[in-house]
């Protein structure tokens, strides 16, 4: 079976509409390398938060899937009313996607009990072809045991990671029976009061920023 081993990742600052300005690095492959954090600059602002206030608040994808237990899941309804951390990626991803969800685990776990049950984490594949249910439960399980994987028809992925700005490509055989898989890195919280996405992380976002934020989205403080 192919497997696949780099991700380029896009930023798409543009349809973001952010009060700032965005610098995203290339992808690390599968000859190593590090992964040059994304450079955010901020523009000055009343937020609480130490992630990126969006200029625009994005409306939670209307996204239904099959979750880690092979069961149908809605995005919108299962989420409902909680503060909810939504990223788009794939398992076999070398540098990105388990760093990203990696300090995001490990900020949830700083979390007192009742805090963590407030927010929900939902990483959604882009490469479900590879990407089975128990796959990504056994990839999850290692970053955090209530995160909500999904995977299923691609089409649809990419169509709810376009209304947020992100852009998601198929992934593609290369020659050498590898796969690439090209997508945006973003997190994108979305806060209980109005299920709309309030603030941005970039890829490269530091634990520290997620530890500060989390115990706000917790409480639904406003961005």
């Amino acid at each position: 079976m192919p497997r696949t081993t780099r991700t380029t990742r896009l930023a798409g600052a543009a349809a973001l509409a952010l009060a700032a300005a965005l610098t995203l690095s290339a992808c690390g492959s599968s000859g190593g390398g590090s992964t040059a954090a994304a450079k955010v600059t901020q523009q000055k602002d009343d937020s609480p938060y130490q992630g990126t206030k969006l200029a625009k608040n994005f409306e939670k994808p209307d996204l239904q899937l099959t979750d880690t237990s092979g069961q149908p899941y809605d995005l919108r309804q299962q989420t409902n009313g909680k503060a909810t951390l939504l990223f788009f990626g794939y398992t076999s991803c070398p540098d990105v996607c388990p760093t990203t969800m990696g300090d995001i685990g490990v900020a949830m776990k700083a979390l007192s009990p009742e805090d963590r049950k407030k927010i929900n984490v939902v990483f959604v594949s882009t490469d479900p072809q590879r990407d089975t249910p128990k796959v990504l439960r056994t990839w999850l399980d290692s970053m955090g045991t209530d995160f909500v994987g999904l995977t299923g028809d691609l089409a649809k992925v990419k169509t709810a990671a376009r209304s947020l700005g992100i852009m998601i490509e198929d992934p593609v055989v290369n020659p050498d029976g590898t796969v690439t898989s090209t997508h945006g890195a973003q997190v994108l919280a979305f806060l209980p009061s109005d299920d709309k996405a309030h603030v941005l992380y970039m890829s490269g976002t530091e634990e520290k920023t997620y530890e500060h934020d989390l115990p706000l989205l917790a409480k639904g403080v406003a961005a």
